[in-house]
């Protein structure tokens, strides 16, 4: 094998790997690696994002009512009528949802069935008056619930109204998200 021996014993890997430019000082200023560790730089513009988080009125300062209620048809005719209303309408169907939506959606007011899957208007509440960024949320429980020890947890709870769907037609509900909302 001649053309075995005609190879030369140096690696031909070995030229592509070595040349590693190193970067000049004008396009990357040098970082001490423990001070960058300890004290990463924050560009202002990183901190701008942060705002958007805070309530923001949409569709032209609607105020916004999350609706909270796992029957499809009655929730079908709240945001309806809502909308209506002039009212910016988010639906959800449970406790889980409602407490995402909650703080994403950023609603003014929400709505809330008692009876739902998986987390109860109770709890969804509970969890909404712990949580620094709804603590202050304005609440109306609508429930079937109309026993007075369910409006006396639902008060304790900190809800600001507690409505039973037997006992009020739409127009009842309306007035109240008008007069919790000041509007």
């Amino acid at each position: 094998t001649p053309q075995d021996t005609s190879i030369p014993a140096t690696p031909a890997a070995e030229p592509p790997t070595m040349p590693t430019p190193e970067p000049s000082p004008s396009v990357e200023p040098a970082v001490d690696p423990a001070s960058a560790a300890a004290d990463p730089p924050t560009p202002p513009a990183s901190q701008e994002p942060a705002a958007p988080a805070a309530p923001t009125p949409s569709h032209h300062g609607l105020k916004r009512i999350l609706l909270v209620e796992d029957d499809d048809s009655l929730a079908s005719v709240y945001v309806t009528r809502l909308e209506a209303e002039g009212f910016d309408v988010h639906r959800v169907g449970n406790g889980e949802d409602a407490l995402a939506t909650a703080l994403s959606y950023h609603p003014d007011l929400v709505v809330l069935d008692v009876m739902m899957p998986q987390v109860s208007g109770f709890d969804v509440l509970d969890i909404l008056r712990n949580t620094p960024e709804t603590a202050n949320l304005k609440v109306i429980m609508l429930t079937a619930l109309s026993q007075a020890s369910d409006q006396e947890r639902a008060k304790a709870l900190g809800a600001d109204d507690y409505l039973v769907k037997s006992q009020v037609v739409i127009a009842d509900v309306v007035d109240r998200i008008r007069q919790i909302l000041g509007s």
